[in-house]
């Protein structure tokens, strides 16, 4: 099922939406070592804890724009700063890098602390240090949250022959599921910035040692946030989606839903649980693939949160297309491929036995999207694209390129010295 932007009644609306930001951050001391500080920032709800007690994650209200909602993130990043500086404690930062400064072991990551009737939350990441290990959750990134104007979904619904509009809405968002997570290698490609570690995230004796591992971003690697096995969903209804999810919980492969570490999540409002997302329905998608870029204060460009939504509107322009198991397979594998450094080693799978060099691929899904922006009349949205196709004319652009030029000589201590700047930007 695709959406008919010919259609004036939906073309209108095409451009509104509801928009939000989730992002993750390492807490750290001007010595470049995580922080033992218990969470700092009160019962704030737009500044929650993620794995760890040091892990602070900024949460946006529902915006109207991909605009106002990295504005949100940017007055939340200011208010964090802010606090962080001003600690009893002593000054602390925000860790503007996915990747983790100095790491002392299993014991310099504590778990989340949650108490009363919260702390299930604190069992279940016992749970997962125990299975993944503590390390592998240090990785830190930006999750987007998008949903399409009830307006439009109304005009589509009334042209679909659907008797229900919820059967119609969630197989809109079932749709864009498909896509996004065979597509989700294009935005790994574009928007990885993570190519360098300290050694102590490896092995605790080369702590201070930058290390290169040939990835862009590890988190999105094979070393990164994955399942130890190759989960397969359906998409057919909701109820066969949210039904493919609750086989590996009741297989013991996955504890909660929670645990399912995919590109793409489909959320329903409200709490977020299988049975309220079977019974209520979907409310909004979540990509959740993108690295945190130290190249800006905010940790991720107004213009990445801009192409996303583009990204989005052109996959729902396409034909609908199945996603079989080992589509869904290959499209993990060509995520993983994306991640790596050197783009000359990177081929996507087109199919049983095509694939292309990822610049390649990249170019022909972004001209693509070119064309679909053109007919919608807008220079402005055009450049939106046009900045992505930067990346691919000059490798420079790339922000893993210009990350590892910049820190590769000593990751921790001149990220220190980022983190200090941005916070006399931001703390002001």
């Amino acid at each position: 099922m695709s959406l008919d932007f010919k259609n004036p009644n939906i073309r209108k609306h095409m451009l509104e939406g509801k928009f939000g930001l989730e992002k993750e951050s390492l807490r750290v001391t001007p010595k470049g070592f995580l922080a033992h500080t218990k969470h700092p920032f009160g019962k704030d709800p737009h500044m929650e804890r993620d794995f760890c007690e040091n892990q602070t994650e900024l949460i946006t209200g529902v915006a109207d724009s991909a605009e106002d909602a990295w504005k949100q993130l940017e007055e939340l990043q200011k208010k964090a700063v802010k606090t962080l500086l001003n600690l009893k404690t002593g000054k602390e930062y925000l860790w503007p890098f996915s990747n983790p400064p100095y790491v002392l072991g299993e014991k310099d990551i504590p778990i989340a602390d949650y108490q009363g009737v919260l702390q299930g939350k604190t069992l279940y990441r016992e749970y997962l240090a125990a299975k993944y290990g503590k390390r592998k959750m240090l990785f830190s990134g930006i999750h987007f949250n998008f949903s399409f104007s009830e307006a439009l979904l109304e005009e589509g619904y009334r042209n679909s022959g659907l008797e229900s509009r919820q059967e119609y809405k969630d197989r809109i968002y079932l749709e864009l599921a498909k896509k996004v997570t065979k597509y989700s290698w294009l935005i790994v490609y574009l928007t990885a910035a993570s190519p360098v570690l300290d050694g102590s995230f490896f092995h605790k004796e080369e702590l201070g040692k930058t290390v290169l591992k040939n990835l862009a971003s590890p988190r999105c690697s094979k070393i990164g946030y994955w399942n130890d096995f190759n989960p397969i969903l359906e998409y057919e209804s909701l109820e066969r989606y949210v039904e493919s999810i609750e086989s590996y919980i009741k297989t013991g492969q996955l504890k909660e839903a929670a645990e399912l570490y995919y590109p793409v999540r489909l959320k329903p409002q409200g709490l977020n649980t299988l049975e309220r997302l079977k019974t209520s329905g979907v409310d909004h998608i979540e990509l959740r693939m993108l690295d945190l870029n130290p190249l800006d204060p905010v940790g991720i460009q107004k213009e990445d949160v801009q192409f996303l939504h583009l990204f989005l509107l052109y996959l729902m322009s396409l034909k609908e297309e199945e996603l079989l198991p080992f589509e869904q397979t290959m499209a993990i594998r060509n995520t993983k491929r994306a991640a790596r450094y050197d783009e000359e080693t990177i081929r996507i799978e087109l199919g049983w036995s095509s694939a292309l060099p990822v610049k390649n691929a990249a170019l022909y899904v972004l001209a693509s999207m070119e064309r679909f922006v053109r007919s919608l009349g807008s220079q402005e949205l055009v450049e939106i694209v046009r900045y992505q196709e930067e990346k691919l004319f000059c490798p420079v652009k790339r922000y893993a390129v210009q990350v590892r030029e910049l820190f590769e000589e000593d990751y921790v201590k001149d990220g220190i010295r980022l983190a200090e700047k941005y916070a006399g930007m931001l703390g002001k």
